[in-house]
């Protein structure tokens, strides 16, 4: 470690000479070799420094110090605590919601309700009209979960839904027969 005095300082540029009598040639300074003192140098201050070599063969003033000056205090790094964003309670409230928007996707998309013989069910019949004519829909017609007449393309698929098919809408008044409005039949 050499000791020297500032010989030349410019502030404005960041830079200065150091003069050692330890040394033939004044040596180059650079703010950036002071950083860790608490002020600038001024000339006259007396230096501890270090001599590297530089690819030009000049010299030039590493690992600085400023006698009587005191170091900057180094400046703890403060750890950064990052908090799981999802605490147990809202990973339990999100699985909770997730389930019930699947539940409700499940219940309206599943359209399809199995095909009950129309033997198990009694649907009362009024027969206050002349009977129809049977067509044999069976082939032609199955329950797909359709209920309203909205959903009919013919008043035969309508009257097999009525006769064959749970939870049809398809006959306000109850008369046996059904989407009168629509089919204009009677």
């Amino acid at each position: 470690m050499h000791k020297g005095q500032l010989k030349s300082w410019f502030d404005n540029k960041g830079f200065g000479f150091i003069e050692s009598p330890e040394l033939k040639q004044d040596t180059f300074i650079h703010i950036s070799a002071l950083k860790e003192m608490s002020r600038k140098p001024k000339i006259g201050d007396f230096i501890y420094f270090e001599v590297e070599q530089q690819s030009n063969g000049k010299t030039s003033a590493i690992n600085c110090r400023i006698e009587g000056v005191a170091a900057k205090a180094l400046k703890q790094q403060k750890h950064r605590v990052y908090k799981n964003s999802f605490s147990p309670k809202s990973k339990t409230v999100l699985l909770f919601a997730i389930i019930v928007v699947c539940a409700f996707a499940y219940q309206r998309l599943n359209v399809k309700t199995p095909h009950i013989p129309a033997e198990q069910f009694t649907a009362p019949k009024v027969n206050s009209f002349p009977p129809q004519p049977v067509i044999n829909t069976q082939s032609q017609f199955s329950c797909d979960g359709r209920q309203h007449c909205s959903e009919m393309s013919s008043y035969e698929e309508a009257k097999y839904f009525l006769q064959n098919c749970p939870n049809t809408k398809m006959d306000g008044d109850g008369d046996g027969i059904p989407c009168e409005r629509q089919f204009n039949t009677f």
